[in-house]
């Protein structure tokens, strides 16, 4: 199958949201009808209904105007209303620190050649609200290794771009700016995390982290860093913003636990933008089955 990169798209190639998510739940109707048909009738009616809930992908409208992104202030609104003038063309990211290649990559050397794949992921924002965004992207673990991080390298960290004339949120101080994030060595080569550069089959929209964002779905919202700027690989567990900001509140692994509330609300239940009601939150997201075997040795209350 021939997969394009966003770039190379033309407008009459893009399928309309709202079409890509009838397409999507055409599909997965399909799928769930055909495994409900091996089943015992009293199942058949739980399995289609968990599948929709799960993966019944966000509308774009929602997507793109509900989000944080502080740099361009703190209502969720904001970065909607005032990302639109950030340029994102040309673009450069930094690789530094324990590698054997480090140096200054334009984004597409930085990508190649490793053409973007289409994930559907949940998102969870430690605020108790959640999506589910088609993406497309890169799994992280295929980039790494390109720059030959070292057996020194025990954790990788990102920084994004820190431009007050382009975000006017960092001319605030709500953050000692510029945002980083960061994650063990494991958890970055898991197949799961991505590099995202786009959304609904379109480039990726300024206010959700043009050009380039990280997205871990087992984790909370905040440690999905939005337009990358600098990776740097290091030794030491490296010191992230709201960790720095609020050790209390936002812990380094932020790993999706409904049983360790905020200390201003609970994390038990969320509620999916465009739902009425609230549901249950899983454990790390949903996809603990996948990842919870790289924390089996941790105290994932006091590692929160």
């Amino acid at each position: 199958m021939l997969i394009q990169r966003p770039v190379d798209l033309r407008p009459s190639e893009i399928t309309p949201p709202e079409l890509y998510a009838r397409r999507r739940e055409f599909l997965k109707t399909v799928a769930v009808l055909s495994a409900a048909a091996l089943l015992p009738p009293t199942l058949r009616g739980d399995l289609a209904q968990a599948a929709d809930d799960d993966l019944k992908p966000t509308p774009y409208k929602d997507i793109t105007a509900y989000n944080n992104f502080y740099e361009f202030g703190p209502s969720k609104t904001d970065p909607a209303e005032s990302a639109g003038h950030l340029k994102t063309k040309p673009w450069t990211v930094t690789v530094e620190g324990l590698c054997e290649k480090p140096g200054q990559y334009a984004l597409e050397d930085f990508l190649a050649p490793h053409p973007p794949e289409e994930r559907i992921y949940r998102l969870r924002c430690v605020e108790a609200w959640s999506m589910v965004v088609p993406w497309l992207g890169i799994p992280l673990g295929k980039i790494l290794p390109r720059f030959q991080p070292t057996a020194s390298a025990k954790y990788v960290a990102f920084t994004t771009l820190l431009d007050p004339a382009q975000m006017p949120g960092q001319r605030t101080r709500l953050l000692d700016w510029p945002y980083i994030e960061g994650l063990r060595m494991d958890e970055a080569m898991h197949p799961l995390t991505l590099l995202a550069t786009g959304l609904y089959g379109k480039e990726l929209p300024n206010q959700n982290g043009a050009p380039l964002r990280l997205v871990v779905p087992w984790k909370y919202g905040f440690k999905s860093i939005k337009s990358i700027v600098k990776i740097r690989f290091t030794e030491e567990q490296p010191r992230t913003s709201w960790v720095s900001e609020n050790p209390g509140e936002y812990g380094f692994y932020a790993n999706v636990n409904p049983e360790v509330d905020h200390p201003r609300w609970s994390q038990k239940r969320e509620r999916r933008i465009g739902d009425l009601f609230r549901r249950d939150t899983l454990p790390f997201n949903g996809y603990a089955e996948q990842v919870a075997g790289l924390y089996a040795h941790m105290d994932l209350r006091r590692n929160f």
